[in-house]
């Protein structure tokens, strides 16, 4: 499926921030492992989230939908072997954060996953599991994972700042013997440790020399909860660009994530000379929300993303790269080599994007110079199925003159099933 995008005249309006899909796989996780029953108000519907709710009832989770807007979740006391794969669709964070589950109990299950999933690297997963007692047999998908029910909590240095590598270790860790203590170069989005502490979990996290420091202390269960998943920031993070490149634009998101450790965009429009304003301040879970009101400024100013606050904005680079078209100099993006591995090379497809929309690109193995700003003009935009690609390209064709094609947007769905729609509510003209 293709999506045609032209100039808008302007984006005014308000949208309801759709629901945090890091936080829908974990909620769902979650309610798996608790003792009784949980309920999940407004998660995301997406593929990706669905794969993660069937891949738990294969192996005991009942779920019901009270609506469409509320799940109950009902965990197995034991979890049961699966008869078929666990199919994780293109979700990393799923075949990821699973793989701690499945590793922690006594069973074996083969996990696997679309073409692109199918080539991103699982090493660095199977490390701590291997060395937690877990049997971890694939360095890409189809993995063959032999659980035990008998780990050892482990002294773990990450290469990187992972949230996936560390959610899969404390998994993993809540069932093992002994402490389980990761170590990241900086810290990585905290979502699973504030669930954990929010449930009563003894988890702390710290700072070192070297970086951050999270500890579980095993042994502990908690009761089945209430959950209102909060707004996703790197969804939001479209349409707080848009608002910022937008002649005339001023969008108001309610009930977003405003997580320390996801909020590396909101420091970005700070460089950029974006003023936004965060409105209705509360928490879910020990996660903090806030509605965020954007308006398009007179200038745009260059910014620079590199070191820790990388894993804050991962997500975001490719919509942050279309803003930088429009600042007035040279933004650069470095440290973000883990954007070659995601569910495309988004280096290469957004400097190919951005080049062929007629913006000033260059390229480094880490990451991206770009020189502004441009006039962009509508093109054809290749997105090799990465919905986050996709999404990126739409808010440039807002901008750009003439008509912008998007190949294969189809796959938006994966994270954000209401993004045209959405779209469609705001734009003016």
């Amino acid at each position: 499926m293709d999506l045609i995008i032209t100039r808008a005249k302007t984006l005014q309006g308000k949208l309801r921030s759709p629901s945090d899909k890091s936080l829908t796989h974990r909620a769902y996780m979650f309610g798996a492992i608790a003792e009784g029953s949980s309920r999940i108000l407004n998660p995301l519907v997406s593929q990706d989230c669905e794969n993660t709710l069937e891949c738990l009832a294969k192996m005991g989770l009942r779920h019901e939908s009270v609506s469409a807007d509320e799940i109950l979740l009902h965990p197995a006391k034991e979890w049961n072997e699966p008869k078929d794969e666990l199919y994780c669709g293109n979700s990393g964070t799923t075949i990821r954060l699973m793989s701690g589950l499945v590793a922690s109990r006594p069973i074996t299950a083969i996990l696997s996953g679309d073409a692109s999933l199918s080539k991103r690297p699982m090493k660095r997963i199977a490390s701590p599991l291997r060395e937690m007692g877990a049997e971890f047999i694939g360095d890409t998908p189809p993995l063959t994972i032999k659980g035990s029910a008998h780990l050892k909590g482990i002294d773990y240095v990450s290469p990187v700042a992972s949230a996936q590598i560390k959610t899969c270790t404390l998994f993993a860790g809540l069932r093992a013997e002994g402490p389980t203590t990761i170590h990241e170069p900086s810290l990585s989005r905290d979502h699973t440790e504030r669930m954990l502490k929010a449930l009563g979990m003894d988890v702390t996290i710290s700072s070192e020399e070297r970086g951050s420091v999270s500890r579980l202390n095993a042994g502990g269960t908690f009761k089945g909860f209430d959950f209102n998943v909060p707004g996703d920031i790197s969804s939001s993070a479209f349409w707080l660009v848009a608002a910022s490149i937008v002649l005339g634009a001023n969008l108001t998101l309610q009930g977003v994530g405003i997580n320390p450790t996801r909020s590396g965009v909101l420091d970005v429009l700070t460089q950029a000379g974006v003023t936004y304003t965060l409105d209705s301040l509360r928490d879910e879970l020990n996660e903090p929300v806030a509605d965020i009101t954007v308006s398009n400024p007179s200038r745009l100013l260059p910014f620079e993303i590199k070191g820790s606050l990388v894993p804050r904005l991962i997500d975001e680079i490719p919509v942050l790269a279309v803003l930088a078209s429009q600042c007035n100099g040279e933004t650069n993006i470095r440290d973000a080599g883990e954007m070659r591995i995601k569910e495309s090379d988004r280096i290469e497809l957004v400097a190919k994007g951005l080049r062929a929309m007629g913006a000033e690109v260059h390229v480094l193995e880490d990451g991206l110079t770009i020189i502004g700003p441009s006039e962009l003009k509508g093109a054809v935009i290749e997105t090799e199925g990465d919905h986050r690609i996709a999404m990126a390209f739409t808010i440039a064709g807002l901008i750009a003159e003439g008509e912008t094609v998007i190949k294969d947007a189809q796959n938006i769905a994966t994270s954000y099933p209401d993004f045209e729609s959405h779209l469609a509510l705001v734009r003016v003209g």
